[in-house]
């Protein structure tokens, strides 16, 4: 089996890259292979709107959302092939199964990663206690109320502010249940303040900051959890705990990139995202792959997935076009102060499309700061900031002219007043 391009992953970032890929070129072959048994992905079980303000210019629910993307697949004709896991991928071939055709190789001539992410599990947290029904997830939570028609349980308490976490706090609360507390190990929330407003503060939900849970008790239901206040080095505070009767506990605690088959394939990975190290073209350490979406780094919008996805498909395309990039100078995209990762890590500015949106996210909370750019030690750019989170994407964007002559090296830092 032979295509142009093959896309991993039929969700949001999938199908975007898709999309703008066969819209660079309209005579390139792009297959999207899909593990599930639709596409769409994470985007058909998010039935809440908040989507497409950026990309449609209107508010539209997940599986709205995932369906425009999806009449646009139709209409440039767009090959995809469902309930196919891939195995294996190199710049030039993937390995995938299905139970039509078995175990398949695909050549081409690039690959675009967008497996997505998954939520980290209870065994990943270390909480101590039995292991009753109960305990889910806040994503699986999700798909049983939206899709599948269960409710998981009518007295919660939800571990992590997570979006998923806020989200499913006011979606449990709306089908009937009592939340009684979201538990945050951190001093400041994981999500959006907008999530933190509409789905707690209007719920009258309680959101405890520097609490866990350190006990969850039940033989074969959970009947109850102990939590308990932290201190600063994240360990239980003792004559701190409290019990609070439950059926349920949500575990929000975290998204991982999903790159088992980008760590296979021998592709670079960024141990602060848990993603493809990646240029301006979102192009990973091995060339003719590609990377974008959450499997690249975790976005809080889907219309920045969108965003980024595009810019990747449309690099893919022109590298099969013109049997591979460019060179030139390579500048590093390096974070300071405050900043926990940039993406991207290099820039090549004859690869570049438009402007370079660098996207980052801080380490810890900071109020009334300043977003600073460096070129080589001087500063370019110097903005205040009323508030910066670790919950919400921050973003720099740099005109290609203000590249010119390039640096060397960029750093993005926060400067506290």
């Amino acid at each position: 089996m032979k295509a142009d391009i093959v896309i991993v992953g039929g969700g949001p970032a999938g199908l975007a890259a898709a999309i703008a890929a066969a819209k660079e070129d309209n005579t390139l072959d792009i297959l999207i292979l899909e593990r599930d048994h639709e596409l769409g992905g994470i985007l058909n079980q998010c039935i809440h709107n908040g989507f497409g303000l950026h990309t449609f210019n209107e508010e539209l629910t997940g599986p709205e959302y995932a369906a425009r993307f999806e009449a646009q697949l139709d209409d440039l004709g767009i090959r995809y092939m469902l309930d196919t896991m891939v195995l294996d991928v190199a710049s030039d071939s993937v390995t995938a199964v299905n139970g039509k055709e078995g175990v398949f190789n695909v050549d081409c001539g690039a690959v675009v990663l967008c497996m997505g992410c998954r939520e980290r599990p209870r065994g990943a947290l270390n909480i101590p206690g039995l292991r009753p029904a109960g305990v889910f997830t806040a994503g699986t939570a999700q798909r049983l109320v939206n899709i599948e028609g269960y409710m998981p349980g009518k007295e919660v308490v939800i571990l992590g502010s997570g979006d998923i976490g806020l989200i499913m706090a006011r979606r449990m609360t709306l089908e009937g249940a009592k939340v009684k507390a979201v538990c945050e190990l951190m001093p400041y929330s994981g999500g959006l303040k907008r999530n933190i407003v509409q789905c707690l503060d209007d719920f009258e939900i309680p959101l405890l900051l520097s609490h866990t849970v350190v006990d969850i008790k039940g033989k074969e239901r959970v009947s109850s959890v102990v939590i308990a206040e932290v201190d600063e080095r994240s360990k239980p505070i003792p004559g701190t705990e409290q019990e609070i009767s439950c059926d349920t506990l949500l575990l929000s605690c975290g998204l991982i990139p999903e790159n088992e088959l980008s760590r296979e394939a021998g592709v670079e990975i960024n141990p602060a995202t848990n993603g493809p190290v990646v240029n301006e073209s979102f192009e990973t350490s091995i060339p003719g792959v590609f990377a974008c979406g959450n499997v690249l780094h975790v976005h809080d919008l889907v219309d920045y997935v969108s965003e980024e996805s595009g810019r990747a498909g449309r690099a893919a395309a022109r590298y099969v076009k013109n049997r591979g990039n460019g060179s030139g100078p390579v500048i590093k995209v390096k974070n300071g102060a405050g900043v926990r990762y940039t993406v991207p890590s290099t820039v090549r500015t004859s690869e570049l499309d438009g402007d370079l949106v660098i996207r980052f996210r801080s380490g810890g909370v900071y109020r009334d700061s300043y977003i600073d750019v460096l070129f080589d030690g001087v500063n370019k750019m110097h903005r205040r900031k009323p508030i910066i989170t670790p919950g919400e994407m921050e973003q720099v964007i740099l005109k290609k002219e203000d590249l010119e002559p390039a640096p060397s090296e960029i750093l993005i830092s926060i400067a506290e007043k």
